[in-house]
Order: C-alpha cells, then structure tokens, then sequence
C-alpha cells in the first residue's frame, strides 16, 4: 500500500494530540503529588512521537498492547480521556470503574488491550492477538510495544519464534528510552543495537529515530503492510527518551540533569511545532486556539475525575467469576 501523505491537517492534528498527551500526563503527575492519584504512575512525557506515529499507520481493526506506561495510548486509538483520568483516581467513572488503575487501562472496543504489569507479559499475548486475526482471517495487525527491559525476558524471544514459525501479523516495537526502570541498555547486554534480536529470527528488524513522528510512521507503515500481507512479524527498535522517571517514584540518580536538557532539545512536540512554523501551517493564534482547547479539555478530564465517585467496598467482589452468584464468595 502506498504510504499516506504527511499533510498540514496530519501536522495539526499531531500537534494537539501530542500536546494534550503532555499536558495529560503533566496533570496526572500533579494529582500524584496530591495523592489523588497512588499506586504507581509511569509517564509518556518525551515518547509522543512514537505514539503519534504508529497511529497514523493503523487501521480501524488494528489492535494495539503495550506495558504500563499506558495511559495516553487508550486516548490516541478513541477511549474518552475523562474516562481514563477517572481510572486513575481509582473512580468508578474510569474505564474499569477504578477497579484497573494506572497500570492496567483496557479497551476491548476501541481495540486497546492493555496496559500489563508484568515486564514482557504482554509480548506473548500480542502474538495470541495476531494469531486470532490470523485465523479468524480479519485482516487486522497488532502492534506490540514493549520497553527496552523486557526484551531480556524468555518471553519475548519464545515469542519471537513462534511469531516467525507461525507468520504472524505483528509488529513487535521495543520503546527503547534508554533506562528500562533505571538499568542503561549497556548495562544489560554486550550490545547497545536492540533491534539486531530480531536477525537471530530471520525476522526484519531496524532501528527507528522515535522523537520524529514522519520516521515513526514511514517505519511502522512498512511493517503494518508486511503483516497485512501475509508476509509476518517485524521487529522495531524506536530509539526515544523519557523526561520524567521509569515512575513518579524514581530519583533517578542514573542520569544527569544535563542529560535530560540535551534530549530536550529534539523534544518530539518540537519538533512538530517548529515544522508547522516553517511551512506556515498556521498561524499563531491559531496555535494559541490549539494550546487553549488543550488546556480545557485537560481541566475536563479533572472535573470529571473528581466528581466521579469512588467505588463501594461490594466492587471488590464483582467481576472475579463470571458466575454473579458464585457461592464460595462470602460478600458481607
């Protein structure tokens, strides 16, 4: 399939959607603070373009599965973002009526399978996606993220070779931010090239620059007809950086802060903004209208979360078997 064109309604739309992704993540990060939000909380601040990227490549039945850092995937593929920010406070207003959290987002409608907790879990599960479109012959391709840590799991290479043993539709997609929970890739490996794992498998494999969303999309595109095709799985290693901690717990003394501010530099909403700029795009009241429809649908995603009440203690006990009367469950 030819690839689509990069126009200035795409830019436009990159740019809010990656804005309100920051700026979604910024506000999560102060409800944390505020203790509105426990648990852990893992944000996506610097690794927009990936997002924004893969998206444009996907269909309508694509399926997409990642980790945990996870929240502002559900938004981008349709999932009502006051419904997550809900989640998140742990409200019965939340796509899981608070039950999931922020690890743990889910969408069976708008195709979003989590959101996995357990490091690698989902790579397997990615490959059983692509294994049911296969046989159902739906036609559709999963894309499976995972982190830079994960790609050191027995699952992820089983997975591997089943996914080339079976010619599976997938698209397995390492966000390499460089750190996995706080351990440097050249730390873990005798190698720094993640994305060479795939050639052990025969399977085509390449490094992608991820603080760009043209060379995400270019990349994950070629993929997505691969799989579409009946010619199986690709491996991408997308090379990006976080701005913030593996989570809202993490001092992370791994790294400087001059590091962080050189990266910052090729900031992936950036470089978007500066691209509309030079192409004129659109004016700057015009990306002033853009920043406020941001900022308000933000303070939306609030308001909603915090007048969504939070579930009753009786919740613990509902969706654990699919039998509502389950006799071997005492509620009270």
């Amino acid at each position: 399939m030819p690839k689509k064109k990069i126009t200035k309604k795409v830019y436009l739309q990159w740019y809010e959607d990656m804005l309100f992704w920051r700026k979604f993540e910024d506000k999560a990060a102060a409800l944390y603070i505020q203790q509105k939000i426990r648990g852990f909380l893992h944000l996506y601040n610097g690794q927009e373009a990936v997002l924004a990227g893969s998206v444009f490549a996907m269909d309508e039945n694509d399926r997409m599965i990642t980790a945990y850092r996870n929240h502002v995937q559900p938004i981008a593929l349709g999932v009502d973002p006051r419904k997550i920010m809900a989640e998140l406070c742990g409200k019965t207003g939340g796509t899981s009526q608070g039950n999931g959290g922020s690890m743990h987002m889910f969408s069976k409608e708008h195709n979003f399978f989590g959101g996995h907790g357990i490091v690698g879990g989902q790579i397997p599960l990615g490959a059983g996606l692509a294994f049911a479109d296969k046989y159902l012959e739906t036609g559709a391709v999963t894309l499976c993220y995972m982190g830079d840590g994960a790609v050191r799991q027995g699952s992820f290479h089983e997975t591997m070779n089943l996914a080339m043993l079976w010619n599976l539709p997938v698209v397995f997609v390492v966000e390499n931010n460089g750190y996995a929970m706080g351990t440097s890739v050249e730390r873990t490996a005798n190698h720094t090239d993640i994305y060479k794992l795939g050639l052990g498998y025969d399977m085509p494999c390449e490094p992608v620059d991820g603080m760009d969303p043209v060379t995400v999309y270019q990349a994950m595109q070629t993929a997505v007809d691969r799989a579409r095709s009946g010619k199986g799985p690709s491996f991408l290693e997308v090379r990006t950086y976080r701005y913030k901690g593996h989570s809202m717990s993490d001092a992370q003394h791994y790294r400087t802060k001059e590091e962080v501010a050189e990266y910052q530099k090729r900031d992936p909403i950036g470089i978007v903004h500066k691209v509309i700029q030079d192409k004129k795009y659109a004016t700057e009241a015009e990306l002033k209208e853009i920043e406020a429809r941001v900022k308000d649908l933000v303070n939306e995603c609030v308001q909603f979360a915090d007048e969504s009440p939070f579930p009753d203690a009786s919740n613990l006990y509902k969706n654990v078997y699919i039998q509502e009367d389950y006799p071997f469950i005492k509620t009270h």
